[in-house]
């Protein structure tokens, strides 16, 4: 396999290994509204993924870094075109952090809870505007013969996009609402389950139909693998939840995750961004890539640092592998 190839497929890792882990962080952070009845609910569902949530934003970095360096060409046409949504995530994952950080250093009521309301919504809007982003990816942009986006903000908000969007959100909650049962006791855990079967459905109902969209519009043999497996996890995953195995379900909504983004991946390849003009103007593993003794250079120090980073975001979940409840949060003053 030639290099640009096997960067394609790290790459389209990256976006699996990062919608898997911040999609249950973009998920506890919405259900920070949906599922906690109070404040100390809140701070239960927030302490779930206080020790990991910015080690799986390494994931993005990783991501986009690796876009930057395999393919400039891609890198430069997605971020002057997508310039606006892409501008929109940075800033709310931004603002996200530093509620995370800031939320508790004052016991005022006003300042914890517009800090609450900047983590829901910096955990929503992110959620829907990835989808919208790879759903425009997979779709075609306006493109011109320059490997130039042509278009404007608003050719972005169209109708296979927005479903993107919603399926993204739906899934990320579902995610989360089942990482919140896995890793919550007591009655937080109970509703937990019963929320995340509700949104399971009404997630399996939208992505399906995203995806289907997707298969028939760009699929092959490939793509529909990746679409059964995506739909039959992600139906196993509702059904273990609801009679409380919370692993597996949480394993399988994972499977669901990866299997979704390899099918969009799929339906893209040899292509990483069309273009809606002309075919001939679309951006391929070929005209996008680096030269071949750049890849190879970053094919080494992948194969030498990436072991080592998984080695140890695994250790870290590790360590905070154990289950929480309001029992354990101490009362505020």
């Amino acid at each position: 396999m030639e290099l640009h190839n096997v960067w394609f497929v790290l790459i389209a890792v990256l976006w699996i290994g990062y919608f898997f882990l911040e999609g249950f962080d973009f998920g506890i952070g919405v259900l920070t509204k949906l599922l906690a009845k109070d404040r100390k609910e809140r701070r239960v569902l927030i302490n779930t993924i206080g020790p990991v949530w910015d080690g799986n934003e390494v994931w993005l970095l990783t991501a986009g870094g690796a876009t930057f360096a395999a393919f400039p060409e891609w890198y430069a046409t997605l971020f002057s075109g997508f310039y606006l949504p892409l501008l929109l995530i940075l800033v709310c994952l931004i603002i996200r952090g530093v509620a995370f950080e800031y939320r508790h250093k004052r016991d005022e009521e006003r300042w914890q809870t517009n800090w609450e309301h900047a983590i829901f919504w910096t955990s929503l809007l992110p959620a829907v505007l990835w989808g919208v982003a790879f759903g425009n990816i997979v779709r075609g942009v306006k493109i011109d013969g320059d490997m130039e986006y042509v278009g404007n903000f608003f050719d972005l908000l169209n109708p296979y996009a927005i479903l993107g969007g919603l399926v993204t959100l739906t899934l990320f909650t579902f995610h989360g609402a089942v990482f919140a049962a896995l890793k919550t006791v007591g009655d937080i855990r109970v509703r937990a389950r019963a929320l995340a079967v509700k949104l399971g459905v009404v997630t399996a109902v939208l992505a399906l139909g995203f995806l289907i969209w997707t298969q028939v519009d760009k699929g092959d043999t490939g793509s529909l693998v990746a679409l059964i497996v995506a739909a039959l996890s992600l139906v196993a995953a509702i059904a273990l939840i609801q009679v409380g195995r919370e692993g597996w379900s949480f394993a399988l909504s994972g499977v669901t995750i990866a299997a979704a983004v390899a099918m969009l991946f799929l339906t893209l390849f040899p292509n990483v961004m069309p273009s809606s003009l002309n075919d001939a103007w679309n951006l391929t593993v070929t005209n996008a890539s680096s030269s071949p003794y750049t890849l190879k250079i970053m094919t080494w120090c992948a194969g030498i640092a990436t072991p080592l980073v998984l080695l140890y975001q695994g250790w870290t979940y590790w360590v905070f592998r154990k289950r929480i409840g309001t029992q354990h949060i101490a009362d505020a003053h």
